[in-house]
């Protein structure tokens, strides 16, 4: 029984806690743009399927709480249309329904009778909340906790190495990396860590003097928190540790905004990868592997907290607030793809209508999110597959049965 209950706390309560946060916020920015345009809503909701706790606020609104609490939804209303964006024929239909129950006027509160710059921040807004709550969460745990910070004066350089081969020495300081300042030895690891077998060329200050060396991360393997190993660049490089840097709130979201762009210029980079096939895609993780390794980590923090006499709670924190912006940045770049069903189809189709002055048609619309949902389901299960292979579920099933 206590074994279930710390895998409940472990593994259950981050993972279902930082997805809720990240997708209740994305859909908080639709929200919140909409009402400030005066669109009709329906419904927020927090979580899915049948409702714990509902009520209606003054403007009509149907709030509630779902029993399934894995993020939420916000319905317009009027928003039966299959992709959400109606075309010629079903506006009419739909403005002379509203008109006959509500009176003439009523249908410029709905939303696809809103003007398409309206239409488009509504969308827009959604991973605009995702990238705005990693930049709080980055510049709060700046704030609170500090940066642990290493300098990016090499204090050993690994024989046989990236490094050692582009004639790095000991002492050399790293002052850029491909025009990108290096403020920080972990600068140096997160720019290098998706840059495995690409040539990077680096500015480093030697006796006071600027040198320009190139070199090739190695692929390395380590284990992932996500379960089975890990690729990364690797450069062969050691430095000292710094201790943490403390920064005020100003500095902290400053801070904040930078990591959050660098963290999705990072990510965009390491997509492009994939799709070119220059790293494999086994490194696609899925729900699966993201709750496993938000447990895995979440015990790894328990456990160090425990061995140094700190407060476990703080350093959960410490732990997930970090998890939660790297995701929100994540969730934020996905919805921002150009396949129906998510907000870069709803834009995509947007452009369409700016153009030809009206919305694609429903049977284009149609197969669009078809197309896209089966785009995305193949991506799930793919992914999924990664997962369940790397946790070698396979494997057990395999043992039990043989």
């Amino acid at each position: 029984m206590m074994a279930f209950a710390q895998t409940v706390i472990c593994y259950v309560v981050p993972f279902v806690g930082v997805i809720s946060l990240i997708v209740v916020i994305h859909e908080l920015g639709h929200f919140l743009t909409a009402k400030a345009f005066g669109v009709a809503i329906d419904r927020f909701s927090i979580g899915f399927g049948r409702a714990l706790v509902s009520w209606r606020d003054r403007s009509g609104v149907e709030w509630r709480i779902g029993w399934l609490p894995l993020g939420g939804y916000v319905k317009f209303a009027g928003d039966e249309n299959i992709a959400s964006v109606p075309d010629q024929t079903d506006l009419s239909t739909l403005r002379a329904a509203i008109v006959e129950k509500e009176g003439v006027g009523a249908e410029r509160k709905y939303l696809p009778f809103k003007p398409l710059w309206q239409r488009t921040l509504v969308v827009i807004a959604g991973p605009a909340a995702n990238f705005l709550l990693s930049i709080v969460l980055f510049a709060s745990f700046f704030w609170i906790f500090g940066e642990p910070v290493a300098s990016t004066r090499i204090q050993q350089v690994v024989a046989g190495g990236a490094a050692a081969h582009a004639g790095f020495l000991a002492g050399d300081v790293i002052e850029q990396a491909d025009g990108r300042a290096m403020k920080s030895f972990q600068d140096v690891q997160f720019y290098i860590q998706y840059r495995a077998g690409v040539p990077i060329d680096f500015l480093v200050s030697r006796a006071g003097r600027p040198v320009h060396l190139t070199a090739v991360p190695a692929l390395a393997h380590e284990s992932s928190p996500f379960g089975g190993d890990q690729t990364k660049g690797l450069l062969g490089v050691t430095a000292r540790v710094g201790g943490l840097r403390h920064y005020g709130p100003i500095a902290a979201t400053r801070l904040g905004v930078q990591r959050t762009w660098r963290v999705a210029a990072t990510t965009l980079f390491y997509m492009g990868r994939i799709v070119t096939g220059q790293v494999g895609a086994d490194q696609l993780h899925s729900v699966v592997g993201i709750a496993h390794a938000s447990g895995a980590m979440t015990t790894q923090a328990v456990a160090a907290a425990k061995s140094n006499g700190s407060s476990w709670v703080v350093a959960i924190a410490f732990l997930l607030i970090q998890l939660a912006a790297l995701m929100s940045v994540s969730v934020g770049l996905l919805n921002l793809l150009p396949i129906p069903t998510l907000d870069g189809g709803h834009l995509l189709f947007y452009a369409y209508e700016a153009v030809v002055r009206h919305p694609p048609g429903a049977s284009i619309q149609s197969a669009g999110y078809r197309a896209g949902l089966a785009l995305l389901a193949v991506l799930m299960l793919f992914a999924t597959w990664n997962d369940l292979q790397r946790l070698r579920v396979f494997h057990l099933f395999g043992s039990l049965f043989s």
